[in-house]
């Protein structure tokens, strides 16, 4: 049974298991989901999450970030994971079905600060977590059957919890259960105009994980078997599917590539497959402004999107994407996140703002775009993510990009350097530069540390409690 599998495949996997690139790799997500938070502190969803964590005081529970109050490690997770989520600039990984799986990392921690962890053990859990979501998501598609990416999240958080506590196998198998038999979560989240519970999406199925595997712990059981079941998961929700053999999991016949070295990191705040489009958009504005100056903005008079099934249907197809009303439609959309590039010759998190999104400059071009798709791009998803940006414009000219591997990406990696950057560039005005300096070196160590709660006073924003 696979619940089975899941459960003695958490409680073998050891540190020493883990190649130094994946020690380094997660280190690396650590520091670019801290990032992420901390550039998402003043978002209304995390605020309102935040919120809520601070209606219950657990003197020795897990701190809301930015904070010193501690609260229940469910509560924390679902606070925290809105904050990594919020700017959907944290790490994504696309297969059968996507998943952004550093999501998993403010379960673990929440549960490792309560829990007192090493950061060996919270390295560990947080390898364990994105083994079995970026498996899943290779084994079997959640969205063509109208259910969302998070589902996985249930399953994956627990196990990194369980592994940050040290359950039992009888407790880990028990938390497994519990994680799926009540967290299958709609795909509505994504569909049409995008609200605030895009956000909290994952975090709410992190926290439920972190709460099954809390129930475990103390006794409660869970019903089984929960993916082979007659009423269970496969038969339900994903369908049959087998799931490839694991990094570090006993009796593989070769050794196996731990998924985190194939996940990728995110260079601009959008979706992923529009991260090939900004690339390949801003070469292009270069070129243009070298041939027509900055008359060529003003004379586009057609853009053109090439693209695949997949990215088609998650930020090319609504009709919500050729009129985004919220920042979390605007960051899903094709039209918009070309659009913006083109006319500022960037993309940050101030292109979500409210005064861009309302800018009838911006949604005069918006309704130029065209996203097509390309048969010579069939078949190249998820190894490659090309896109293909042809401009017209009224001098006569014709200008075509195209990119198929991001920076980011496994293929075009971003140096420690980049991930530095952008976390110092998403914490400015958060933490002064050497409260950055401290937490960017206590990450590159944590795996000399011996009380992951030590990162906790790193995070505390100036002036909260």
């Amino acid at each position: 049974m696979l619940a089975e599998r899941l459960a003695r495949y958490s409680r073998a996997l050891g540190y020493d298991d883990l190649p130094g690139a994946v020690v380094h790799e997660v280190k690396r997500r650590v520091l670019d989901s801290l990032g992420c938070a901390l550039g998402a502190w003043n978002a209304l969803p995390c605020r309102i999450a935040r919120g809520i964590g601070r209606t219950v005081t657990v003197p020795d529970g897990a701190t809301l970030w930015g904070t010193t109050h501690k609260t229940l490690p469910d509560l924390a997770t679902f606070a925290n994971g809105a904050l990594v989520r919020y700017l959907d600039f944290n790490d994504t990984y696309l297969a059968r079905e996507p998943a952004h799986p550093s999501d998993n990392i403010a379960a673990v921690l929440a549960v490792g600060e309560a829990s007192r962890a090493s950061g060996k053990r919270v390295i560990q859990a947080i390898a364990l977590a994105y083994e079995v979501q970026c498996r899943l998501c290779d084994a079997a598609a959640l969205r063509p059957r109208g259910w969302d990416h998070v589902t996985y999240g249930s399953f994956s958080s627990a196990l990194g919890a369980a592994k940050v506590m040290k359950l039992s196998d009888a407790q880990t198998l028990h938390a497994i259960n519990l994680a799926g038999v009540a967290n299958i979560a709609l795909r509505q989240t994504r569909v049409g105009d995008l609200s605030m519970w895009k956000a909290c999406a994952f975090s709410n199925a992190a926290r439920n994980g972190v709460f099954a595997a809390t129930l475990a712990q103390r006794g409660m059981t869970g019903p089984a078997p929960i993916f082979e079941g007659e009423k269970g998961f496969m038969k339900l929700v994903s369908g049959p599917f087998e799931l490839a053999p694991f990094g570090g999991e006993q009796g593989a016949s070769e050794p196996v590539t731990f998924k985190i070295l194939d996940t990728y990191v995110k260079h601009y705040p959008v979706e992923y497959h529009a991260q090939t489009a900004v690339e390949a958009v801003l070469a292009l504005r270069a070129d243009m402004l070298k041939v027509e100056g900055t008359d060529a903005l003003a004379g586009i008079t057609d853009v053109e999107i090439g693209s695949y099934d997949v990215a088609m249907e998650i930020i090319g197809r609504d009709p919500e994407k050729w009129r985004p009303q919220t920042r979390e439609t605007a960051d899903h959309s094709f039209p918009y996140c070309v659009a913006v590039a083109l006319l500022d010759g960037k993309v940050t998190q101030r292109s979500f703002e409210a005064k861009r999104l309302a800018d009838p400059v911006v949604h005069e071009l918006i309704q130029k775009v065209r996203v097509v798709p390309l048969s010579e791009f069939t078949g190249r998803y998820p190894l490659a993510m090309p896109t293909r940006i042809m401009v017209r414009t009224k001098a006569g000219h014709s200008y075509v990009q195209q990119v198929d591997y991001p920076l980011g990406h496994p293929k075009n990696r971003m140096s420690d350097h980049d991930v530095e950057d952008k976390f110092r560039r998403l914490a400015a005005g958060k933490l002064e530069r050497a409260r950055m300096n401290k937490l960017i070196d206590f990450v590159w160590k944590l795996d000399q540390v011996k009380d992951v709660s030590a990162l906790m006073p790193l995070l505390k924003l100036k002036g909260r409690g």
